[in-house]
């Protein structure tokens, strides 16, 4: 009787103990997440399509394939996952063939700030694929399987490298590596867009972010959101005179590579914050900073003559 009591304590304490290792394990899980909290739109308005069925089971796809992949070994909390945005609109659908273009925006947050700074916008036009509804979209990083996934992937680890990059310099080594191995297995398709001979392609976004002549882009977008953004909020003056700083940085890279793709792709998404945040608060040389300004990025002009303080 005795040794049936020490037993059922035992099988208890053993139980109360397996209880305790889930439930932390539960509470571990809670804690991490995927890498994107991402939100797929696709638009079909320009289709002559009276069943949007099909678009509607496409969006739903997109939106778990991106937000339910795991797409590194790095663990991320909740409040470090990459905020995103993918518009594709569909302009010509025939059968299982469509063809537009695909946008893509993300941002992150600045510290000790409700703030969310943009960090990519950018529009690929050369964007068709193959799609029969319900079909699985799955990542497979070692074969290329299907140009829509294929695509959205790319601009995944596009989206992830740079957000790493604002981060720690040069953070997203690994993520663009992802990125232009995408490109290397899609090469050998009929798809446009990967190709080295076509203009702002793909393969030239990755390429540029991995070279070392566009070295200076790198450590501007490091300089600008952990050295300039994220020190706003408790010293406005010094963050100033960092972003100012960071401008002549890009200067220097366009001195040896005039009309550099990454240079557009930076002021296609912060020229805006440029403006508002150079028209407010601690004064800086905004004279010089305009004139260096419109030498980089001549094609925001208006927006640079709009900062005034």
């Amino acid at each position: 009787m005795l040794l049936w009591i020490f037993l059922m304590k035992s099988s208890k304490d053993a139980m109360r103990k397996l209880l305790i290792f889930f439930s932390l394990c539960l509470f571990y899980n809670a804690l991490q997440a995927q890498e994107l909290n991402a939100t797929i739109t696709v638009n079909a308005d320009q289709v002559s399509q009276t069943n949007q069925q099909i678009f509607q089971t496409l969006e739903r796809s997109l939106n778990d394939f991106v937000n339910k992949t795991k797409w590194t070994n790095r663990v991320y909390k909740e409040n470090e996952q990459v905020n995103g945005q993918i518009f594709i609109t569909i302009t010509e659908y025939e059968s299982d063939r469509f063809k537009g273009n695909i946008q893509i925006q993300s941002s992150r947050p600045v510290f000790n700030t409700s703030y969310e700074t943009p960090v990519f916008n950018y529009k690929d036009n050369q964007f068709s694929f193959q799609y029969i509804e319900f079909q699985p979209l799955v990542f497979n990083e070692n074969v290329f399987e299907s140009n829509l996934v294929a695509v959205v992937a790319y601009y995944v680890y596009i989206m992830l490298g740079l957000d790493a990059d604002t981060f720690a310099l040069e953070g997203g080594n690994d993520l663009f590596r992802k990125a232009q191995s995408i490109v290397t297995q899609a090469q050998g398709t009929n798809f446009a867009g990967w190709n080295q001979s076509t203009d702002r392609s793909r393969f030239e976004l990755v390429d540029n972010l991995l070279s070392n002549t566009y070295k200076e882009y790198r450590v501007a977008m490091y300089n600008y959101h952990r050295k300039g953004m994220d020190i706003l909020g408790d010293n406005n003056s010094t963050g100033k005179q960092v972003i100012a700083g960071t401008m002549k940085l890009f200067e220097t890279m366009i001195k040896r590579r005039p009309n550099a793709f990454l240079v557009s792709t930076f002021f296609d998404a912060k020229s805006d914050e440029i403006q508002n945040i150079f028209s407010d608060g601690p004064k800086v040389d905004i004279v010089k900073l305009k004139e260096t300004l419109n030498r980089i990025a001549p094609l925001y002009s208006s927006t640079w003559n709009d900062i005034t303080y």
